[in-house]
């Protein structure tokens, strides 16, 4: 399967399907296979009788195993990235397709190499107690479409490694890319430990209720997401929900605008801004506001965007028309607002494609719903402020945290600022970096639970206190 011809004939449907289109051209990219409700019961049987074995291997075992499945990965990297570039939209070079195949099969490995020892909770003249994790039995993984590949295996890699298979359902917009990986995945792995569910909301709200599945890992939106806790309730599934962000950066004044503009860039426009902890809001201090609009302006205005797969472009399309519809009447909301827009806010809608514009739209009104709202794209609102307890008081001002940044030259002064920022992770002078080894997960109405590291594998397992 190491061209895109073999990777689309080995996840060919054999009965109902229907067409995957690039969202660059209109293009045909593949046929998507249309299951049911009886084939993800299905599934979840196939799952359950390979858990058993799968389980009994052994945490040394199981990590042989996976470490094989990234090799796997590493052969047909090339194939899954022209496949993801064309379905998701996303340019091949650049922090996006390659970069995502990569990530995948990096955080397979991590998951496979974690050591994760038995916790001696208490020893002394009365006994001993300590902790170990045990397999939870079946994962439902609902993922989403904006990192189709590596966000299916953020939630994969630790399920197994800790001795569960896993239903997989990818978004309805880029069900390829996850049929795809997963089929490479499966030339070494057993069978039925890991299959992949293609379907709407109705094969969602099946997995999400499904007596035998143990577990639901959900990226997504929040409104999907309270979804899933509902649906989830009658059967009390542990739940780890990663959900819509509106990550805020702070600016403090002491920065040098040209030294930050690259990384206020792809901070806020990486994956043409559809990452769930971009930089969505950007606050600014009125003594550097002009020099940091003028050197991000210059920026973002020279890269490039267009199809994905011309080797020379780092931006690429929204993947939906419903996200193309949010961004643009988000951008009108900020330009009848007052806002300015130095950048961008003119798409043409003469070409194919959902192309939409980098753009920058500075001294928005903090009420306007640019900011209030997740864009979810490649749109940055710019507000200036002068005094830090409002800029953080306008960051906090929303009802979800999975991100947020703060921008300065010292170091402890934005230590100061972070620690009073309401977000799951800050990060200093950089936005949006993941770690396989570091806890990720959000505050307030952007979902709960860890992932990634220790606490992610952890989180993958119902913990087991012995007493003797």
């Amino acid at each position: 399967m190491d061209t895109l011809e073999s990777l689309l004939a080995a996840i060919a449907p054999t009965g109902k399907s229907r067409e995957i289109l690039n969202p660059a051209t209109g293009a045909v990219v593949g046929l998507a296979p249309v299951h049911t409700v009886d084939d993800l019961e299905k599934a979840v049987s196939a799952a359950q009788e390979a858990q058993q074995g799968w389980a009994a291997l052994g945490h040394v075992a199981r990590s042989e195993v996976m470490l094989k499945v990234a090799d796997a990965i590493d052969a047909n990297a090339e194939a899954l990235a022209q496949l993801l570039s064309r379905e998701q939209g996303k340019p091949l070079n650049g922090p996006n397709a390659r970069f995502e195949v990569g990530g995948a099969s990096a955080w397979l490995r991590v998951a496979a190499s974690t050591p994760l020892e038995t916790e001696l909770l208490v020893e002394d003249e009365n006994g001993r107690s300590e902790m170990t994790y045990r397999p939870i039995g079946v994962v439902g993984a609902i993922s989403p479409w904006n990192w189709p590949m590596m966000i299916a295996m953020w939630q994969i890699a630790p399920s197994i490694r800790m001795g569960n298979a896993v239903v997989a359902k990818p978004s309805e917009y880029t069900p390829l890319s996850v049929l795809a990986l997963v089929a490479v995945m499966n030339t070494v792995l057993p069978a039925g430990l890991v299959t992949v569910i293609s379907g709407d909301r109705e094969i969602g709200a099946a997995l999400s209720s499904h007596p035998s599945i143990g577990k639901v890992m959900f990226t997504g939106s929040t409104a999907t997401g309270k979804a899933i806790i509902r649906n989830s309730a009658d059967t009390v599934k542990r739940l780890t929900l990663e959900l819509g962000g509106n990550d805020a950066g702070i600016v403090l004044p002491d920065v040098d605008p040209k030294a930050i503009a690259e990384g206020l860039f792809w901070g806020a426009f990486i994956n043409t801004g559809q990452t769930c902890a971009c930089l969505k809001r950007l606050y600014v201090h009125d003594s550097v506001f002009d020099e940091v609009v003028a050197e991000l302006t210059a920026i973002a205005g020279a890269m490039p965007m267009g199809e994905g797969t011309n080797e020379d472009n780092v931006l690429g399309p929204l993947q939906n028309k419903q996200q193309y519809d949010v961004v643009a009447r988000l951008v009108e909301s900020a330009r009848k607002g007052g806002g300015r827009v130095v950048l961008g806010g003119n798409p043409d809608t003469s070409q194919p494609g959902y192309f939409y514009p980098t753009t920058l739209v500075a001294d928005v009104p903090n009420d306007n719903p640019l900011v209030q709202e997740e864009q979810f794209g490649p749109a940055l609102p710019i507000i200036r402020y002068s005094n830090i307890e409002d800029a953080i008081a306008m960051a906090n001002g929303v009802d979800v945290g999975l991100g947020a940044s703060v921008w300065s030259a010292d170091r402890s002064k934005a230590l100061e600022v972070a620690a009073r920022i309401e977000a799951g992770t800050v990060w200093i002078n950089s936005h949006g970096g993941v770690n396989p080894m570091v806890p990720f997960g959000g505050a307030k109405q952007s979902g709960y639970g860890l992932e990634f590291g220790v606490e992610g594998l952890k989180a993958l397992g119902i913990p087991q206190v012995i007493n003797s």
